[in-house]
């Protein structure tokens, strides 16, 4: 809730009243609101402190509406105001409005979204109170005892107010009145005059259009992932929009009014389908009216895999929420309103998707299109948005995991800058610890002002505590820190007209990090051989800990990794302390898809989320040779029972090659762990890698220091790739005079000399230990018009010291087998650039001479 001044107020599910002052740029936390979480099944619910709103009068009458589940014996949810007094919450003022009994036996669905309109009419929404696990269809179980899982007790009960959008009107006694034009008129039987629309199963966030009285909510959907002919619809999620009141169908209808079938769960038989026009509400658990009002379609909907109807919303996990409509002259005084181009558009988010949409409605409210807010960003799971009075969109971010402290869990504010933009500000610095005196370089390298403004530049540097140590006012100044802490570096940087935007970066003074390093004994230090030992030493030393090499640091605590890779090292990184130095190359596919789709929202690596952490997972099915056809399965196609109750949502979108390599990587997460290699030794590559292209060894080793000074630990690594003695010749970084062709008919690309003297080029190859190179080569006169030659081997040029040449290879009349082409090279050590020359003084013009495909460096009797 933002409140006329600008101040952010914004709550924490388990009850933390919390507020946002940007005079400050910090937020406090001002009460706890006792709330419960937990249901008599033992199961973590979604209840607690659930919605918030601010009093249209705020500015005089200091009240805000908070939704909760209170501690107690009494199964409800209440609306409850309390009286906020300058920067303080007086929780003694809490006056309860209403109350929502609900059954907390089982878990889920909650609701409460509060919003008003012009008419101060308070707006509260109410989740179905329904276990959806029992079913991924429309959860209608009559059976004795089953009511949890029947949303047909509240959501399609006239006479309960679960599963429903409330209107009513606040007094200042803390009663309420019923406005007119709600779904039932006071005094009608078996029904509750504070409903204004029914029919929801989860309409986590709503908003209301103050110029026409529109009501938007967004309806969290059903699981399941597909249509059944038994069953009814496949899971859809909606934005609803209601014009007046009415009936929007849960759980007989969904989205388009799709209706369900009338399912017997006593025996698992269809019986006919719901009927829009004329609903009925048999349950033993209904206590309202068994005729209900006709249902109504939803404004948006979407399933789990593409939408016909609206692509733009993409697929996945659903989460629908429905923001503000912005209107350009409600902030004709504010600071920096979004333009006019807005004016009029819905705003809808997506918490499991992370986007955010603008929809354009006609005169009417009708739908025409929709378009991507800030299509380049994905926001960490939007909770919760609204516009403050300057004219800025706050909004709430819950982060990526279910129930968790989650590091990217943050309220943020939009700016739309008109005219001059604000600098673009980079931060850095070349020493970020170290012991003191510490003495750092900081660099503002990387800043940019987008109009070309003159720029004015202000470090501020500060304790952890706030307390400020010192301003700088130049671009990239030094600093020296005398005393050990934790201190913040900020930058704000101001252009000519006033914008201005800031950046920091943290500095732990009191604590020199350690070093580590690895040399490898007498061993070539570009190329690894199959089954050829590689000797190493890991070196450490640290300022406070001492050295490995005067046993004050013990080698139990450094960890030593080595590993040879098939797939080479792909785009993975190395990682200290990891199972394995980085992700193999085979499964960066994988982890890819994991990462930038939306599982991180209910998994986690290492964590159990509302999901099962990988790591549990890799383990649950190491050596179940049929896990992952069935894990492939389950990701498309959705499912549960396995780790709990909750539904893994359906992911259509995702071919079955794509499943399947992100299995392959959540598996890969549960391989053994290795003992760590000691700090000096020897590893021998595996055999079997002689014509492999691709592979790399990597030697790693990390340490982590004791801290000093009250700092904490600090960690430093070091790994050491060796490559595979198998190089394509066409990946050599420099070429002149060469033609390249990749193509289904060749294992690899493959390079053309066009004339003598053409090249390739490898830069800083170590040649220690190599004895000669051996080419694969062809030269077919059919297709390449050959002249044949041979290859040259120089040193740090085309043209240098020549140190090994081949035979030369002779045109072939016919595409055969490449012929293996030996060059004995010049005894060489250390690093140096490497040339493989084509060489044909009689080749006519315009003949190419050969192909080669790879070069493999060949280690001498007796190298070492």
């Amino acid at each position: 809730a933002v409140l006329p001044d600008e101040r952010v107020l914004f709550i924490e599910r388990r009850g933390a009243v919390n507020l946002y002052r940007p005079a400050t740029g910090r937020s406090t936390k001002l009460a706890t609101i006792p709330v419960t979480n937990q249901y008599t099944s033992g199961d973590q619910g979604e209840d607690g402190l659930l919605g918030l709103a601010a009093d249209p009068n705020f500015a005089s009458n200091g009240w805000i509406y908070l939704y909760y589940s209170p501690v107690g014996p009494d199964p409800k949810n209440v609306l409850a105001r309390y009286t906020m007094k300058g920067d303080s919450l007086d929780l003694a003022s809490g006056v309860i409005l209403l109350e929502v009994p609900v059954q907390r036996d089982q878990c889920c669905h909650t609701g409460g979204s509060i919003a008003f309109d012009r008419q101060g009419n308070l707006y509260l929404s109410t989740g179905d109170n329904t276990n959806p696990f029992g079913t991924g269809y429309a959860p209608i179980d009559e059976r004795p005892g089953r009511s949890p899982w029947d949303a047909q007790k509240s959501s399609a009960n006239t006479n309960d107010l679960r599963g429903k959008i409330l209107r009513i009107h606040p007094e200042p006694d803390g009663t309420y009145t019923i406005p007119e034009g709600n779904l039932f008129p006071p005094g009608t039987p078996q029904t509750r005059p504070e409903i204004y629309t029914m029919g929801h199963r989860n309409p986590y966030r709503i908003a209301i259009d103050k110029r026409t009285g529109f009501l938007y909510w967004g309806d969290v959907g059903p699981d399941a992932g597909t249509d059944s002919a038994g069953r009814g619809p496949a899971g859809h999620d909606e934005i609803g929009q209601a014009r007046r009141a009415g009936n929007f169908g849960w759980p007989h209808f969904v989205a388009d009014n799709k209706a369900y079938f009338d399912v017997d769960f006593a025996t698992m038989t269809a019986g006919p389908q719901f009927d829009p026009a004329r609903p009925i509400n048999a349950s033993p658990n209904n206590t309202g009216r068994t005729e209900l009002p006709p249902a109504e379609r939803a404004f948006i909907w979407y399933p789990y895999g593409p939408s016909a109807e609206f692509p733009l919303v993409g697929s996945g996990g659903r989460t629908a929420m429905a923001g503000p409509v912005f209107y350009r002259d409600d902030f004709g005084s504010a600071a920096r309103p979004f333009p006019a181009y807005y004016d009029r558009k819905l705003f809808i988010y997506e918490w499991m998707r992370g986007w955010i949409m603008a929809v354009t409605m006609d005169e009417q409210g009708n739908f025409v299109s929709m378009e991507r807010f800030m299509a380049s960003h994905k926001f960490s799971n939007p909770m919760d948005m609204e516009f403050g009075p300057n004219g800025d969109l706050y909004v709430l971010e819950y982060g990526t995991a279910w129930f968790q402290g989650n590091d990217d869990a943050r309220l943020v504010r939009i700016e739309y800058t008109a005219g001059t933009r604000k600098p673009l500000v980079a931060v850095g610095v070349d020493k970020s610890a170290g012991a003191t005196p510490l003495t750092v370089a900081l660099s503002s390298a990387g800043t940019t002002d987008l109009d070309d403004d003159a720029l004015q530049y202000e470090w501020r540097i500060t304790r952890t505590n706030g307390t400020a140590v010192s301003t700088l006012n130049e671009a990239n100044p030094t600093f020296t820190f005398a005393r050990p802490g934790v201190y913040t570096a900020s930058l704000v940087v101001t252009d000519s007209l006033g914008a201005r935007d800031s950046a920091k970066v943290e500095i732990a003074a009191g604590n020199e990090p350690p070093t580590v390093d690895i040399d490898l004994l007498g061993s070539n230090t570009t190329f690894f051989f199959p089954r050829v030992p590689i000797r190493y030493a890991v070196r450490v030393t640290d300022r406070e800990d001492g050295s490995l090499e005067t046993r004050r640091i013990p080698a139990s605590r450094v960890v030593v990794r080595a590993e040879y890779r098939k797939e080479g090292l792909g785009a993975a990184r190395v990682e200290a302390g990891a199972r394995s130095t980085a992700v193999p190359a085979s499964h960066e596919v994988g982890r890819r898809l994991v990462e930038g789709g939306d599982c991180l929202s209910c998994h986690q690596v290492n964590r159990t989320s509302v999901g099962p952490a990988y790591t549990a997972v890799a383990r649950r099915y190491r050596g179940d040779t049929r896990a992952r056809a069935r894990l492939v399965t389950k990701i498309r196609a959705g499912g549960s029972g396995v780790w709990g109750q909750v539904m893994m949502p359906a992911h259509p979108q995702l071919t079955e090659a794509q499943a399947s390599a992100m299995v392959a990587y959540i598996l890969s997460l549960g391989q053994p762990r290795r003992p760590s290699l000691p700090v000096r030794g020897a590893y021998v590559p595996a055999a079997g890698t002689d014509s492999s292209t691709q592979g790399v060894v990597v030697l790693h080793a990390t340490y982590t220091d004791r801290g000093a000074n009250g700092m904490r630990s600090a960690s430093a690594e070091e790994a050491v790739v060796l490559r595979a003695p198998v190089v394509v010749v066409a990946s050599g970084e420099v070429s002149d005079g060469i033609d390249k062709y990749s193509g289904p008919e060749v294992p690899v690309e493959v390079t053309i000399g066009k004339r003598s003297g053409a090249f390739v080029g490898f830069k800083q190859l170590d040649l220690t230990g190599v004895s000669s190179i051996v080419f694969s080569a062809v030269a077919p006169v059919p297709n390449v018009n050959s002249a044949g030659g041979k290859v040259e081997v120089r040193l740090d040029s085309a043209t240098g010291t020549l140190v090994g040449e081949t035979e030369a290879i002779q045109p072939q009349a016919a595409m055969v087998a490449p012929s293996r082409l030996r060059a004995a090279l010049t005894p060489t050590s250390g690093m140096r650039d490497v040339y493989f020359v084509f060489r044909n003084a009689t080749a006519k013009e315009g003949q190419n001479l050969f192909v080669l495909f790879t070069a493999a460096f060949e280690r001498g009797a007796g190298a070492p």
